[in-house]
């Protein structure tokens, strides 16, 4: 369904060990609006939700509700230092159009809400 490369596991591992709430997960996800219509969301969350499916990837269960699914099927998570800075990215084999940053794409046969980013 979805991939997370050890960079990333390391990075959400450490982020998950400082969350208020023991045995956090990391919930994926898609929601309207960026740039190119669609956005990436990343949080940490306390409980699985209805519709919510449940991945284990040893260090840590993520969470995906079914809705988000056909627009992240294949996703590659990946975490990247450069330089004083470092971040998530994503590669996603369902984006037709990214913007600059990565955070924000549209499929062929989805655009998606395009909405100014912050």
């Amino acid at each position: 369904m979805i991939q997370i490369t050890e960079a990333a596991t390391a990075k959400i591992v450490g982020i998950l060990a400082n969350a208020p709430v023991p045995n956090s997960f990391l919930r994926v996800g898609v929601e309207e609006g960026g740039c190119s219509g669609l956005s990436y969301t990343l949080v940490v969350d306390e409980q699985q939700a209805e519709g919510d499916i449940l991945l284990d990837k040893k260090e840590f269960g993520v969470l995906i509700h079914t809705n988000s699914i056909p627009y992240i099927e294949g996703l590659e998570i990946d975490y990247e230092e450069s330089g004083m800075v470092g971040g998530f990215t994503m590669n996603n084999p369902n984006a037709k159009v990214s913007c600059g940053c990565g955070a924000s794409f549209r499929m062929a046969n989805y655009r998606g809400e395009v909405k100014k980013c912050d």
